[in-house]
């Protein structure tokens, strides 16, 4: 996992303000359609079996029924494995210099953006649906002026308030920029 007092081409004057990971109802939310799902399974599987004894008479029917569930155990078993580690493995950090954004995207890509605070135009925040309102967690939108237009930090606990929160630390970040360029301008 990364080290938050030690990031990737930090500045010795960059402090880490926060770290963000989506809202606690994600992996709940998770595990709870994995077991539904597993329920289901089960619950066919004690419901066919024993109104249909003549099902799994044959040897070939027999491995075949124990290839196609431990198949689909597998298979379900990957996609909530995959669910949470997309969870734990996307992380949006914040500085009072840089926006550092890391995705995972599936088991073996990750992406990692960084955006200069100076350089964001605005900041959206958005809560869809009502336990999103509930428990106060939405998406949070950042646009800026560069090649990539906006970043998403998706499913994110009190999205007002970190917007907020974004927007001020942009206030100062182009303060000191400005301060910057105006020492630069009479220095030469």
């Amino acid at each position: 996992m990364l080290d938050l007092k030690h990031l990737p081409n930090q500045k010795e004057f960059e402090k880490t303000m926060f770290a963000l990971r989506r809202h606690w109802i994600v992996p709940v939310t998770i595990t709870l359609i994995f077991l539904v799902v597993v329920a289901i399974i089960a619950l066919l599987y004690f419901v066919v079996l024993p109104t249909n004894p003549d099902l799994l008479k044959s040897e070939l029917a027999q491995a075949l029924f124990v290839i196609g569930v431990s198949t689909l155990a597998l298979v379900i078993w990957l996609l909530y494995f995959n669910s949470l580690i997309d969870y734990y493995l996307d992380v949006w950090i914040i500085t009072n210099e840089r926006i550092i954004i890391m995705e995972q995207k599936g088991l073996f890509s990750r992406t990692s953006a960084e955006l200069k605070l100076y350089r964001i135009q605005d900041v959206k925040a958005e809560i869809h649906g009502v336990l999103s309102t509930v428990l106060d967690y939405g998406e949070i939108t950042v646009q800026t002026a560069g090649e990539e237009a906006h970043f998403e930090f998706k499913q994110i606990p009190k999205p007002y308030e970190v917007s907020r929160q974004i927007l001020e630390l942009v206030e100062q970040d182009r303060a000191n920029h400005l301060d910057e360029f105006k020492s630069e301008q009479t220095g030469a």
